[in-house]
């Protein structure tokens, strides 16, 4: 379809203007005192994410000034914030990678969550424990159907990886749907299982953490921001760093998963490793020694 020429000029200049907004904009809040920056997604498992971005402006207010966090005030879905972050009406938000999302946004390539996502427990109806548990690979793959929603990231992976899976396109449905086996199993990364089935144990009372499996694949999370911001990119990307260096987001890290950290360590599960190719080329492993030091071992 052909543009007509004042319509493409318009529409290229709307785009500058944007950018033009986005890093001017930003630049005079932080040279003004404070600066507030909206981000996605919100919640409770979501709490460490923003803690940790905290953390890192922190690390860097001494040169960029001051920075208010606040969570964007409408439930919207992955696609959704990711066109928001665009417009401009988002400024940071956490997700996991692929070639899509680094195309349409920039990423700051430090993994916040060290891996820790990539690895997946099953949430599963409790009385499905004993069948699941003599389940070998093959019969994984064969005999489970697994739930996810339809946005996620993951999904491609568990569907080249050879899983069987139906989605919904809501996250609360996907537990309504387990309990009423819609599906066998939800997998979950393991800072979020736990959590998840304790803030619904009233409500699903059925449901449970398998307790002989789990998936790992290299999933990391990043923070991104629109294409054009490359000031608060830099910004958040050296305050990350500084905190790497002096410990302090580790210690952030350790805090927020101790439990699973001391799980992981006294468990013998049957861990199945995974391909990830939704990952851009040339993406850096995630360094999971924080919680899974034995994890070298398994590859």
């Amino acid at each position: 379809m052909n543009v007509p020429k004042n319509d493409w000029l318009m529409s290229l200049m709307a785009g500058c203007l944007l950018a033009a907004t986005l890093l001017f904009g930003w630049v005079g809040a932080a040279m003004a005192g404070e600066t507030s920056i909206r981000y996605f997604p919100s919640g409770p498992i979501y709490e460490y994410r923003w803690k940790l971005l905290e953390l890192a402006l922190a690390h860097v207010k001494a040169d960029a000034g001051e920075f208010r966090l606040e969570p964007y005030a409408e439930e919207v879905t992955q696609n959704r914030g990711m066109l928001l972050l665009q417009s401009g009406a988002i400024d940071v938000i956490a997700l996991g990678t692929n070639d899509e999302r680094e195309s349409r946004m920039r990423p700051i390539k430090i993994d916040i969550l060290r891996g820790i996502v990539g690895f997946r427990l099953f949430v599963i109806r409790a009385a499905d424990q004993g069948r699941i548990a003599q389940m070998d690979e093959r019969s994984l793959r064969k005999q489970l159907t697994f739930g996810l929603n339809s946005q996620w990231a993951d999904l491609p992976i568990m569907r080249a990886n050879g899983f069987s899976v139906i989605t919904s396109s809501t996250y609360e449905n996907l537990f309504e749907m387990l309990s009423a086996a819609r599906f066998d199993a939800f997998p979950r990364g393991l800072n979020e299982a736990r959590r998840e089935l304790d803030e619904r144990k009233q409500i699903y009372p059925k449901l449970a953490i398998e307790q002989s499996k789990a998936l790992y694949f290299p999933y990391p999370i990043y923070f991104w921001v629109h294409k054009d911001n490359v000031a608060l990119a830099k910004t958040i990307e050296r305050g990350l760093q500084l905190s790497l260096a002096d410990g302090s987001f580790r210690k952030l890290f350790e805090s927020y998963h101790a439990i699973e950290i001391a799980t992981i360590r006294k468990e013998k599960r049957q861990v199945i490793l995974l391909d990830n190719p939704v990952l851009p080329a040339g993406t850096a492993k995630p360094e999971t020694s924080w919680w899974w030091p034995d994890a070298a071992s398994r590859r």
